[in-house]
């Protein structure tokens, strides 16, 4: 009976610190602690989009499609990780033609129309950080847009350079690709009533809405 307990204690003073041993080298690694993230981080990228404007006739009559692309760029600034401010400027410029309306169909003359248009906007809104890759945002803000319209044999008195207000509703997501780099896209949708409309075929279709509905991809280098 001794001798069994001897051998037991034995065994116990020799396993014990194995077994221990083992459990430590099985024990999972605590997770990485997550790298703080700046209260404050400002940003800038480049943006490509392609517009379906509201004015779909009148741009359908003059251009060929109611599709049109903008390119730009702009900074913006995240506050917190969750709120985020934008400064974005864009344009638009394509050269198509004067057209008329006569029983109903329109009619190309033949004289080249160029037409220009250059926003400068302003947004606001908030960002959904659960996701450490994705994040997702949705925001609002307002805009100042200049439309510029040249024609060939076109007096002074008869080109178009005006501008207008308007407001902008975006929401998407963003992806990080690298530690400094992001992709983001995003419907942005825009309204800017009654800076068309006052003459050419824009009055004749009763357009004067130059906003639309455009899908937008931004290349962003910061956090």
């Amino acid at each position: 009976m001794r001798r069994t307990t001897c051998s037991i204690l034995f065994l116990a003073l020799t396993l014990g610190p194995a077994a221990s041993a083992l459990a430590q080298v099985r024990r999972p690694a605590p997770p990485a602690p997550r790298e703080g993230y700046p209260e404050i981080s400002p940003r800038g990228f480049v943006m490509f989009g392609q517009q379906s404007f509201a004015a779909k006739q009148t741009f359908e009559a003059v251009f060929g499609e109611s599709v049109q692309p903008f390119r730009g760029g702009g900074a913006d600034v995240v506050v917190h990780r969750n709120f985020f401010a934008e400064l974005g400027f864009s344009r638009f410029e394509k050269t198509g033609e004067r057209v008329f309306r006569a029983g109903g169909e329109t009619f190309g003359l033949g004289i080249p129309l160029t037409a220009t248009i250059t926003p400068v906007e302003v947004s606001g809104g908030y960002r959904l950080t659960e996701w450490r890759r994705v994040i997702p945002y949705a925001g609002l803000g307002f805009g100042s847009y200049r439309y510029e319209e040249t024609s060939t044999f076109s007096t002074p008195d008869e080109n178009v350079d005006v501008r207008k207000n308007g407001f902008v509703l975006l929401a998407g997501a963003e992806v990080r690709v690298m530690r400094w780099v992001g992709i983001s896209a995003d419907v942005h949708k825009t309204s800017i009533s009654d800076i068309i409309g006052s003459a050419g075929i824009s009055k004749e279709l009763n357009e004067t809405d130059l906003g639309g509905t455009a899908f937008r991809v931004r290349i962003m280098v910061g956090r």
